[in-house]
């Protein structure tokens, strides 16, 4: 019988469980940790159903509570949890999900296991693999319970892709990526379970991933591949009931509908998703789809309805941040905000105005998002390029080419085309043919 963790509670003090989760997840980014920390995390430890937690998790306790133990913490010894003793208590879990944990360790330690195996040798096998799917073939999945490991592996595969493209952006990822995928899918197709709860909460697993492998292939040019995927995503958001999902989806077809010409889809998209978000809760999101609006209305021209998107996106980011923000969410902060409308300035060809956006939105973002960093640089140099400030422009995209080896994006790349294009002619100016050289030479890697 687990046995609540007052100690835990008293160090939570006058804060809620979703605002303790909120300063785990603030105290993770301060050491370079990855946690998925929430209320339900929070309330599990409480009750004692982890007596300790993963290695990450550790860490960042420990970081947040200087000169304390995890003892004083509340835990169990990790030497004490592990063992025959207790992993003989344990329920068996089917073969295909054992890792390699003993007893009662939280289980989102296997699932810090396979963060740090997805996608290195072999990875994308490995993530499957994780779900108890790796296919041949034609070949059909065996029937199979669907329990909370399923849910956790699926949820685990789109943290481990957000993390990966924020660092090194989505090219190298997609066609990785896309196997993971397919096994969720497969699996909702073989699996039952006798929980309606479970199965929901998979469904919105298999969309959230969906999504992400959408983005990816979005990211990397393949836009027929990300148009399939959202809508697949957006499919399985209306078979779950979950507006979150449907939220999101329409979040991201909107974004892919103004990359790709057809502005008046992400104006309608975008509107769409924001009818499902409105009884979510989240400032943020509704400001993220009302900048979503915005890029539709100047793509068509019409600058009227993007100012009024803009403001209202303005009104709903200045409520500022809450609990009810979805987690996919991390990355929209003021760097976003100035971005998406300095691209909004663009295409209504307004330069210089762009261009200011771009620079404050370079300079406010943390140089942990690498690939929005080299996104809002190269922003700026194409902006800067088109204002006729073509030494300003080569100083921009030459730390863009400081990047390029960390980030692989076909948008930062095409970008940086661009750039090159404008500045062709005016290759006196200062810092504009070493650039165009490096350039050049980068086309050949």
């Amino acid at each position: 019988m687990a046995v609540p963790n007052l100690a835990f509670r008293r160090l939570r003090g006058h804060r809620s469980p979703g605002e303790f989760a909120a300063a785990v997840r603030k105290a993770a980014r301060e050491i370079g940790e990855q946690v998925a920390c929430d209320a339900r995390y929070v309330g599990r430890v409480e009750a004692g159903q982890i007596r300790c937690p993963n290695y990450a998790y550790e860490r960042v306790f420990l970081h947040m509570f200087p000169g304390l133990t995890l003892q004083d913490l509340g835990f169990t010894a990790r030497e004490r949890v592990r063992g025959r003793a207790a992993a003989a208590a344990r329920p068996p879990r089917p073969a295909a999900l054992d890792g390699d944990m003993d007893g009662d360790i939280d289980e989102d330690e296997e699932s810090d296991v396979r963060r740090r195996a997805f996608m290195t040798g072999g990875s994308a096998t490995a993530a499957a693999t994780s779900l108890g799917l790796t296919l041949g073939p034609g070949a059909a999945p065996p029937p199979r319970q669907v329990g909370e490991a399923e849910v956790m592996a699926v949820k685990e595969a789109v943290r481990r892709i957000r993390l990966l493209d924020d660092r090194h952006g989505a090219q190298r990822l997609y066609e990785q990526a896309a196997q993971p995928l397919r096994a969720a899918y497969a699996l909702l197709d073989a699996g039952t379970s006798s929980r309606r709860s479970t199965v929901d909460r998979l469904h919105v697993g298999a969309g959230e991933l969906a999504i992400s492998v959408g983005w990816l292939a979005h990211d990397s040019g393949r836009f027929e591949d990300a148009r399939s995927h959202y809508a697949e995503a957006l499919a399985t958001a209306r078979v779950a009931g979950d507006a979150a999902l449907e939220a999101h989806a329409f979040c991201n077809t909107s974004f892919l509908a103004r990359d790709t010409g057809r502005h008046r889809e992400a104006v309608r998209a975008a509107q769409a998703g924001q009818r499902a978000a409105a009884r979510l809760g989240s400032a943020r999101l509704l400001s993220l789809l009302s900048l979503r609006e915005a890029g539709g209305w100047a793509g068509l021209g019409d600058r009227m309805g993007c100012e009024a998107s803009l403001a209202r996106a303005h009104g709903y980011f200045e409520r500022g941040a809450s609990e009810a923000d979805p987690e996919w969410m991390t990355f929209f902060g003021e760097p976003e905000l100035e971005a998406l409308q300095a691209q909004c300035w663009a295409a209504l060809g307004e330069w210089p105005r762009a261009a200011r956006h771009a620079a404050r939105a370079a300079s406010l973002q943390n140089r942990r998002f690498t690939r929005n960093l080299a996104l809002y640089r190269a922003e700026l140099a194409i902006d800067l390029a088109r204002s006729g400030a073509p030494d300003e422009a080569a100083a921009a995209a030459h730390q863009v080419l400081d990047l390029v080896g960390e980030v692989q994006s076909a948008r930062i790349q095409s970008m940086l085309s661009g750039t090159a294009r404008l500045l062709g002619p005016q290759r006196t100016a200062r810092g504009v043919a070493s650039f165009l050289d490096r350039h050049a030479a980068t086309l050949h890697i």
